[in-house]
C-alpha cells in the first residue's frame, strides 16, 4: 500500500521530512480494523511528533485522525463489519492514518456521520474526544449542568476550541466565553456558539471584570504559561483548570489559595494503557456523529485540499505551525 512517512525527525522542510512509500497492509490484531482511509486531516500533534520522534524503523507514518470503510475484522470483533463506514483519531502508539489502509482497535472507531463526507467527517474525531473528555470527565460537568457557571476557553478557534464550545452550548448550561485575538476568528467562535468573545492579547482580568463573569472552569488550550498568572487571578475559587498544551514551567503553588483543580486533557491515554473504560472514545464519537447528523452540531473544517500527496501534507504540515489555521484541515485519504 501507499503512505506518507518521515524517515528523521525535524523541520518540514528537512531531507528526512515527508515521503511517499510503498509497504506492507498492517495486520490485524484481535479487536481491531482494518479501514480503507479516505479521508484525514491535521492536527498539532502530527507536527510535534514529526519534529521530536525519530522513526522506529525507515519511516514513522504520522496521522492521528480518519474516516473510512471497514474492509477486514479481527477474529474477537463485535462491533462492526465489513462494510461499515467509521470515523476515529487512531493511537499514538501506532501507525498512522496517513496511508491507503489503517489498523485500529475497534473500542475507540464511531460510526461516521451519515451527513458528512468522509474528508470532512476526518476533521471531527479527535478535537472531539479531547474537548468530550475535558468537559465531562475532567471538569465532571453533567449533561444540563452548569447553569450560572461559566467556561472561559482560552484559544476558541482552534480545533478543540471550536467543537468543545458548540459541546458546551448544546449540552449544558454554562456560560461561554472564548478568547479570539483577529476579526475572522472572533467572528468564527460567535458561529460557534460562545456567548461572550474577548482578545487574548489583552488583559483577560479586565475583561471580565467588564463582563461580570468569573469563570468556575479555564480550557487552556494554547499558551497555557502566557496566561497563567490572569488564569489563577481570574477563575473562581475551587474552580478547575484543565490544559492540553505543554507549558515548560508552571508554578502551580499559586493555585492553592484557591484550593484550584489542575489536570491535563490527553485523548490517547485510554489507547495508550488500554484503560478499562476504553470504549468510552466509542460511546461518545457514536453521540458525536448522532448530533452532527441532527444538525446539534456542525463541522468545524474550514480548509480542505483536493488530494493527498507529499506536496498537499507539507503545505498542511506549515499551516499547523503557522499557528493561523481556524477550526480543521482535512485532505482525502490515499485509497481514493
Amino acid at each position: 500500500m501507499k503512505a506518507i512517512g518521515y524517515a528523521q525527525a525535524g523541520p518540514i522542510d528537512g531531507s528526512g521530512a515527508l515521503q511517499m512509500v510503498d509497504m506492507p497492509k498492517p495486520q490485524v490484531g484481535a479487536r481491531d480494523l482494518l479501514v480503507a482511509v479516505k479521508g484525514i486531516s491535521m492536527n498539532p500533534v502530527d507536527v510535534k511528533l514529526r519534529e521530536v520522534r525519530a522513526p522506529e524503523g525507515a519511516v514513522a507514518i504520522l496521522g492521528f485522525d480518519a474516516a473510512g470503510t471497514v474492509v477486514e475484522v479481527g477474529p474477537d470483533v463485535t462491533g462492526y463489519t465489513v462494510g461499515d463506514d467509521v470515523f476515529y483519531a487512531g493511537d499514538v502508539t501506532r501507525a498512522g492514518t496517513n496511508a491507503a489502509f489503517h489498523a485500529v482497535d475497534e473500542r475507540i472507531v464511531g460510526k461516521k456521520p451519515s451527513t458528512l463526507d468522509f474528508t470532512e467527517s476526518a476533521g471531527l474525531p479527535l478535537t472531539s474526544i479531547t474537548a468530550w473528555e475535558m468537559l465531562f470527565d475532567s471538569f465532571r460537568i453533567a449533561e444540563k449542568g452548569g447553569k450560572g457557571q461559566s467556561l472561559l476557553v482560552i484559544g476558541g478557534a482552534g480545533g478543540v476550541g471550536s467543537i468543545l464550545i458548540q459541546l458546551a452550548k448544546s449540552l449544558t448550561n454554562l456560560t461561554v466565553i472564548a478568547t479570539a485575538s483577529r476579526p475572522e476568528t472572533e467572528g468564527w467562535v460567535r458561529k460557534m456558539g460562545a456567548d461572550h468573545v474577548i482578545n487574548h492579547r489583552g488583559d483577560l482580568t479586565a475583561q471580565l471584570k467588564d463582563l461580570g463573569l468569573t469563570p468556575t472552569y479555564v480550557a487552556g488550550l494554547t499558551a497555557t504559561d502566557q496566561h497563567w498568572p490572569a488564569i489563577v487571578e481570574l477563575i473562581a475559587p475551587r474552580g478547575h483548570i484543565a490544559l492540553i498544551d505543554d507549558p515548560q514551567n508552571l508554578d502551580i503553588s499559586v493555585a492553592k489559595p484557591k484550593a484550584l483543580t489542575i489536570s491535563w486533557e490527553f485523548m490517547f491515554t485510554r489507547s495508550m494503557f488500554n484503560t478499562t473504560d476504553i470504549t468510552a472514545q466509542r460511546d461518545l464519537l457514536n453521540r458525536v456523529s448522532e448530533l452532527l447528523d441532527a444538525g446539534t452540531l456542525q463541522s468545524t473544517v474550514t480548509e480542505w485540499a483536493d488530494a493527498l500527496t507529499v506536496e498537499t501534507l507539507t503545505e498542511a504540515h506549515k499551516r499547523q505551525e503557522s499557528g493561523r489555521v481556524i477550526g480543521k484541515q482535512v485532505l482525502p485519504g490515499l485509497s481514493d
